[in-house]
C-alpha cells in the first residue's frame, strides 16, 4: 500500500516508545491513501483524522476548550502503560460493529454454556446408566446365588432322602431275613455256618488235589442250592449267607424305586416353592394371555384344557368360566372382572351435606297437542318460540332458564305433546323436579295428557295443573278438575294436594299465581346440589350445526361445568370448547339447574345420555370406546333378529318384503321419534327397514348406501349438500324432505300399502248349460251352451260342474256366437265355448263363470 500526503510525506524509523515496546509509529494523519491491487489496479481512498477536544471548567464555571498552547510544558511522570485490553484493540470500531461483536460474544458464551450443560447432562446420564447397569448386575448375581443355593438345598434334601430310603430298604431286607430264619427248620438253624466265598475258593483246589491230584471245578452236590444267576454283589452275598439263598429284590428294581422317590421329592419341592398368584380374568381371554398372567407355559395350559375336554389353540379365546377352571387347576387364585367395571367410580363419591347449596327448580311442561304448552312458556319468557316451530307443534325439547321479577330462577323444559315423541317426554320427566300439566279448559284431558300423567307418576314428582285457555268462551275449568279425579289427581279445592291454577297464555292471566305455586313447591322440596365438584348432567337434546359441529343441550344436575373440562356423553367424549346459555351468550361456567349448550363433542350423543366430567382424556376415551362397542353389539343383535331358516322360509314364501330407508334428522329426539314410528308400521308381510339413521345433513355416503340398497332417503329438517344432490340425481336416488312428522308417517305408510300384495276377491258372473257337444277338426270339442243366469265373459275363470261336483277349473279358450268371436254373452242367449287344455265335456254339464278382482290392502 502506498500512502500520499497532501503536503509532505514523512518516513520514521522503527523505535521504542517510553514503556520500551516495539511498535510502528503513525504514518498517516490525514490526506489520501492509494491502494494497489493485482493486475495494476489502484484505488484512492480519502482519510480523515478526528482530533480529540478537551474541555474544563473556567473561572466563570463554564466549560472551555483546552488548546495545545494552554497545556503545561512539563509533563507529569507517566505510569507504566498497561497492556492493551480487548476493548482497546477495537476502539476504532463503530457502535454497530461493537454491538454486533457484543452479540456475537454473548452467543458464543451462551453456546459454550449450553455445551457445558449438555456435557454435564450426558455425563450424568452415563453415570445413571452405569449405576443402573451395576444394580442390574448385582441383582442378577444375587438371583444366581439364590438359585444356586436353592439347587444345593434341593440336592442335599434329595441325598438325605436317598440315604433314608437306602437305610429303610436295608432294614426291610434285614427284617425279611430274620423272618426267614425264624421260619426255617431247627436242623437248618443248627447246621454249621457256610464258609465264606473266599474260603470256598481257597478250599476248592486243595480238595481237588487230594482226590485227583489236579484242581477240578466243584459241582453242585445233592441238597446244595443252585448256582447264583446274575451279578453277585456284597449285599446279595451277605444276604445269601444269612437267609440261606432266599432271593431279594433286584438292583434294577431298587434303582427304579429310588428314581420314583426322587421324582416325587422333586415335585414336592417344586410345589412347596411355587408362587400362588392372583390372576385377573375378564369375560373373554386368549389362552396365551391366560398363561402369561399365571406365569405358566402355554403348552401346559393347552394340555390342561384338553384334559377338561376343551380343544383350543394358543391364540383362541376362551370364556371366563373355562379360564376359572384352568386357574384353579394350576393352584392360583382367580379374580374375575367385567368390562363394565370400567364405569365403576365414574360418578365419584356422594356429596357431603355441608357442601350442598340451593339450586333452581327444574320444571317440565307437559300436555296434549295444541293445549298451549309452548305459548304458556312464551308468556312467561316474554318471547315467541311457537311461531318458529313447523306446523305449530314443538319438534324437540327446549330448555330455558327464566329469571323472575323477584330474582328467583326457574329452569323450564318444554316437551313435545305429540304421541310420537313419547320417549322424549319420558326423558323430560326423568330430569325434572316439578311437572306442570297443561290442560286446555275447552278440551279437558286427552290421550297425551293421560300419558304425561303416567310419566309424572312414574318419576314420582309433584304435579301442578295449569288450566289454560280460560279466556275462551267455551272454557270449563270445573270439568277439567272433575276429569282429574279419574286419574287419582285430587285438586286442593276438593280436599286434595294437587294445585290447579287457571291461566291464559294470551292475556297473561294467572301467570304470577303459577310462578308462586312453582316456587312454593320448590321450597317444600328443598332442592340442593353441590357446585364444588365435577359436573354431571343429562343431555336434553343434541344436534349437528354447520361450523360448530355436534352441539348438545345439557341440563347440569350437580357440580359445575367449566371451559376446558374433559367429559363423557354417552358413547362419545370431548372437551368443553364453549358454553352458551339459552340466549346464545357465551358463559364460562354452568352450575346446578342451568341448561347450557356444550360445544366440543367428538360425536352427537343421544338425548337422555348422561354427561360426566372425568379426570383425563385417557379415561374419557376408554369409557367412550366401551360404550360404543356395547352399543354396536346391541345394534347388531337387534338387526339380526330371527334365525336363518326363518329368513329363508319367508323369502321362499314371498313374505320378506321390506322398505329400506335412510333417515337423517336435525336432532336426536326427532330421529328417535321417527325411527320408533317407522318400526310400528307394517305387518307380517311388509315392514320398514332403517338402514342408517343419524343426525346431520344428507351427504354422499348416505346416497351411496341408498343406491346400493335401493332405499329411500328421509331428510327431516335437514338438506342434502351439493355433492349429494348431484350424486342422487345421477344415480336416481329419491330424497324426501319433511318438516312435520305426520307427513313422514303418512307417506311411508302409503308406500308400504303399495308394496302389499292385493287381496283377490272372486266375483260371480253367471251359469251356462251344455246342450250339445261338437267335435271340430284342429279345435277339439266345443260345447254348445245356453246362458241360464247372469253372463259369460271371454277370458274369465270357469268351473265345470257335473252333478253339482266341480270336475275342472280353468279358463275359457274361446267364446263364439254363431261364427263370430264375442267378448260376452248375456242371459238367454246361446253360445259356443271351448276350454283350455280340457276336452272331457258332456251334455248336461253346467259351466260356472267367474272373474277375480284385486282389491288394494291397507295397513
Amino acid at each position: 500500500m502506498t500512502t500520499t500526503k497532501d503536503k509532505e510525506t514523512t518516513r520514521k524509523p522503527l523505535s521504542l516508545n517510553r514503556p520500551k515496546k516495539l511498535e510502528l509509529s503513525k504514518t498517516v494523519e490525514g490526506g489520501q491513501v492509494r491502494q494497489s491491487f493485482s493486475h495494476g489496479r489502484t484505488k484512492t481512498v480519502q482519510v480523515e483524522v478526528k482530533r480529540k477536544r478537551t474541555y474544563k471548567a473556567g473561572a466563570s464555571g463554564r466549560l472551555a476548550e483546552v488548546k495545545e498552547s494552554d497545556k503545561p510544558l512539563t509533563e507529569p511522570e507517566v505510569a507504566p502503560e498497561a497492556p492493551p485490553s480487548l476493548d482497546a484493540k477495537h476502539d476504532n470500531l463503530t457502535n454497530a460493529e461493537r454491538e454486533a461483536r457484543a452479540r456475537a460474544i454473548e452467543r458464543a458464551e451462551a453456546e459454550r454454556e449450553t455445551r457445558e450443560l449438555e456435557r454435564e447432562a450426558h455425563e450424568k446420564r452415563l453415570a445413571e446408566e452405569e449405576a443402573e447397569r451395576q444394580q442390574r448386575k448385582a441383582e442378577e448375581q444375587q438371583r444366581l446365588a439364590e438359585e444356586e443355593e436353592r439347587r444345593k438345598s434341593i440336592e442335599a434334601e434329595m441325598r438325605r432322602r436317598e440315604d433314608e430310603e437306602r437305610a429303610r430298604i436295608e432294614a426291610e431286607q434285614a427284617k425279611a431275613a430274620e423272618e426267614t430264619r425264624a421260619k426255617a427248620p431247627d436242623s437248618a438253624r443248627e447246621a454249621p455256618a457256610a464258609p465264606s466265598a473266599k474260603a470256598a475258593e481257597e478250599e476248592a483246589p486243595e480238595r481237588g488235589k487230594r482226590k485227583g491230584g489236579d484242581a477240578k471245578p466243584a459241582g453242585r452236590g445233592k441238597g446244595e442250592p443252585r448256582r447264583r444267576e446274575g451279578k453277585l454283589t456284597i449285599s446279595r452275598a451277605l444276604q445269601d449267607d444269612e437267609d440261606g439263598g432266599i432271593r431279594a429284590p433286584s438292583v434294577a428294581a431298587l434303582k427304579r424305586k429310588r428314581e420314583r422317590e426322587k421324582q416325587r421329592a422333586r415335585e414336592a419341592l417344586q410345589q412347596g416353592t411355587k408362587v400362588v398368584r392372583d390372576v385377573v380374568v375378564p369375560e373373554a381371554i386368549t389362552v396365551q394371555e391366560l398363561a402369561n398372567r399365571m406365569a405358566e407355559r402355554g403348552g401346559e395350559v393347552v394340555k390342561t384344557l384338553m384334559k377338561l375336554g376343551v380343544m383350543a389353540t394358543i391364540n383362541q379365546v376362551i370364556d371366563a368360566d373355562t379360564a376359572e377352571l384352568v386357574v384353579e387347576e394350576f393352584g392360583h387364585r382367580i379374580k374375575r372382572v367385567s368390562e363394565q367395571d370400567i364405569e365403576i367410580g365414574l360418578k365419584g363419591e356422594d356429596d357431603d351435606t355441608a357442601d350442598m347449596q340451593p339450586r333452581p327448580p327444574v320444571v317440565t311442561i307437559m300436555g296434549h297437542v295444541d293445549h298451549g304448552k309452548t305459548s304458556l312458556l312464551d308468556a312467561i319468557r316474554a318471547t315467541d318460540v311457537a311461531t318458529h316451530e313447523a306446523g305449530g307443534i314443538t319438534q324437540h325439547i327446549g330448555a330455558y332458564q327464566v329469571r323472575l321479577k323477584s330474582g328467583d330462577r326457574i329452569t323450564f323444559v318444554d316437551t313435545p305433546g305429540h304421541a310420537a315423541f313419547g320417549e322424549m317426554r319420558a326423558r323430560g320427566a326423568n330430569v325434572t323436579d316439578i311437572v306442570v300439566l297443561v290442560v286446555a279448559a275447552d278440551d279437558s284431558i286427552m290421550a297425551q295428557t293421560e300419558e304425561a300423567i303416567s310419566h309424572a307418576k312414574a318419576a314420582e314428582v309433584p304435579i301442578i295443573v295449569a288450566i289454560n285457555k280460560i279466556d275462551k268462551p267455551d272454557a270449563n275449568p270445573d270439568k277439567v278438575k272433575t276429569d282429574l279425579l279419574q286419574h287419582e289427581l285430587v285438586p286442593e279445592d276438593m280436599g286434595g294436594e294437587i294445585i290447579c291454577v287457571p291461566v291464559s297464555a294470551v292475556t297473561g292471566e294467572g301467570l304470577e299465581a303459577l310462578e308462586e305455586a312453582i316456587l312454593l313447591q320448590a321450597e317444600l322440596l328443598e332442592l340442593k346440589a353441590n357446585p364444588k365438584r365435577r359436573a354431571e348432567g343429562t343431555t336434553i337434546e343434541a344436534k349437528v350445526e354447520q361450523g360448530r359441529g355436534s352441539v348438545a343441550t345439557v341440563l347440569i344436575q350437580r357440580g359445575t361445568l367449566r371451559l376446558g373440562d374433559i367429559f363423557v356423553a354417552g358413547s362419545y367424549s370431548g372437551r368443553v370448547r364453549a358454553l352458551l346459555n339459552e340466549r346464545g351468550e357465551s358463559v364460562k361456567t354452568a352450575g346446578p339447574g342451568e341448561p347450557v349448550e356444550v360445544l366440543g363433542l367428538s360425536g352427537t350423543p343421544e338425548a337422555g345420555d348422561e354427561l360426566i366430567v372425568v379426570e383425563d382424556e385417557a379415561r374419557a376415551r376408554e369409557v367412550a370406546e366401551f360404550r360404543a362397542e356395547k352399543r354396536r353389539q346391541t345394534d347388531l343383535a337387534a338387526s339380526g333378529r330371527g334365525t336363518l331358516e326363518q329368513m329363508l322360509s319367508k323369502i321362499k314364501e314371498g313374505e320378506a318384503v321390506s322398505l329400506p330407508v335412510v333417515v337423517k334428522s336435525d336432532v336426536h329426539g326427532s330421529l328417535e321419534a321417527i325411527n320408533g314410528a317407522l318400526e310400528k308400521l307394517g305387518n307380517d308381510e311388509v315392514n320398514v327397514r332403517v338402514l342408517h339413521s343419524a343426525v346431520g345433513g344428507v351427504n354422499e355416503s348416505d346416497v351411496t348406501l341408498a343406491r346400493a340398497s335401493e332405499a329411500l332417503i328421509i331428510a327431516f329438517n335437514v338438506r342434502a349438500n351439493a355433492q349429494a344432490r348431484d350424486l342422487a340425481r345421477r344415480d336416481g336416488v329419491e330424497i324426501r324432505y319433511y318438516s312435520i312428522i305426520y307427513e313422514v308417517i303418512d307417506e311411508v305408510k302409503s308406500a308400504l300399502e303399495g308394496m302389499l300384495s292385493p287381496d283377490q276377491n272372486e266375483e260371480f258372473l253367471g251359469y251356462a248349460e251344455i246342450r250339445e257337444v261338437f267335435n271340430i277338426t284342429k279345435v277339439g270339442k266345443v260345447a254348445g251352451c245356453m246362458v241360464t243366469e247372469g253372463k259369460v265373459k271371454r277370458g274369465a275363470g270357469v268351473r265345470l260342474l257335473r252333478d253339482d261336483v266341480v270336475i275342472h277349473q280353468g279358463k275359457l279358450k274361446t267364446l263364439r256366437r254363431f261364427k263370430d268371436e264375442v267378448r260376452e254373452v248375456q242371459q238367454g242367449y246361446e253360445c259356443g265355448m271351448a276350454f283350455e287344455s280340457y276336452q272331457d265335456i258332456q251334455v248336461g254339464d253346467r259351466i260356472e263363470c267367474y272373474e277375480v278382482v284385486e282389491v288394494a290392502r291397507h295397513l
